[in-house]
C-alpha cells in the first residue's frame, strides 16, 4: 500500500501580512521554521521513500527542515506549485477585494465559477495537480511518500480523495501551515486517515 503524507509549507512573511503568494514567494518566518521542525519530529519514525515538493522556495525549505538529518531524496514537481494568481500576487486580501470584488468573491465562495483575469483557474490547477498525483503513483506503488505543497493544491487533492465537486473545494478543514493530511492509496481507492491536523504546532 502507498501512503501519502501531505503538508503545506511553513508560515511565511506574506502569510502574516495577509498577502496572496501563488507563484511568487516570501521567506519562512521563525514560527514557520519551527512548525516545520515540529512536524519533522512528529514524523521521525516514518520511513519515507521520497519527498515531492513544489519548486517554490518556501516549500523546498519546509521539506528540508522536516527531513533534517535524514537522507531522503527530494524531487521538485512543478505541478505541485500553488495556483497562479497573476496580478493578485503580492497584494493583500483587502486590496484585492477592493479592486476585484466580483472575482474575489467567486474565488472564495464559488471556485467552479471563478474566471481569472490573469493566472490560472481552478479547473486548470486541478488538472495539473491530478497529473502530479498520477506521476507519484506511477513511481511508487507502496511505501511512504511526503508531499510538501500549498493550500489550494492540498484542497484539490482532498476534494479528489473525498469525491467532492469543485464547488465544495473550500469545505473545512482550513489548511494551516505545516498541517498534516495522511491518505492511504490502493489503485484508484483512497482512504483519508488524517485531514488538516496541526496538533504538532506551537500554540501561539
Amino acid at each position: 500500500m502507498l501512503t501519502l503524507y501531505i503538508t503545506r509549507h511553513g508560515e511565511t512573511v506574506w502569510n502574516t501580512e495577509k498577502r496572496l503568494q501563488g507563484w511568487s514567494d516570501s521567506e519562512l518566518t521563525v514560527n514557520g521554521e519551527n512548525n516545520a521542525k515540529f512536524l519533522g519530529d512528529r514524523l521521525k519514525d516514518v520511513h519515507f521513500t521520497s519527498i515531492y515538493t513544489s519548486p517554490s522556495a518556501r516549500t523546498l525549505q519546509t521539506a528540508k527542515l522536516i527531513s533534517t538529518g535524514r537522507d531522503i531524496p527530494i524531487h521538485l514537481n512543478s505541478n505541485l506549485r500553488e495556483i497562479h494568481m497573476g496580478e493578485w500576487e503580492g497584494n493583500t486580501h483587502e486590496e484585492i477585494q477592493k479592486y476585484y470584488p466580483t472575482e474575489y468573491q467567486l474565488f472564495w465562495n464559488a471556485p467552479h465559477l471563478y474566471k481569472p483575469l490573469s493566472g490560472e483557474g481552478f479547473v486548470e490547477l486541478n488538472n495539473r495537480v491530478l497529473k502530479a498525483l498520477d506521476e507519484i503513483k506511477s513511481n511508487h506503488t507502496s511505501g511512504n511518500i511526503l508531499i510538501v505543497t500549498h493550500t489550494v493544491v492540498i484542497k484539490c487533492l482532498l476534494a479528489h480523495f473525498n469525491h467532492k465537486p469543485l464547488e465544495r473545494l473550500w469545505d473545512p478543514p482550513f489548511i494551516h501551515d505545516t498541517s498534516l493530511s495522511v491518505v492511504e492509496v490502493e489503485g484508484e481507492q483512497y482512504r483519508v486517515v488524517i485531514e488538516g491536523d496541526s496538533s504538532h504546532k506551537v500554540v501561539e
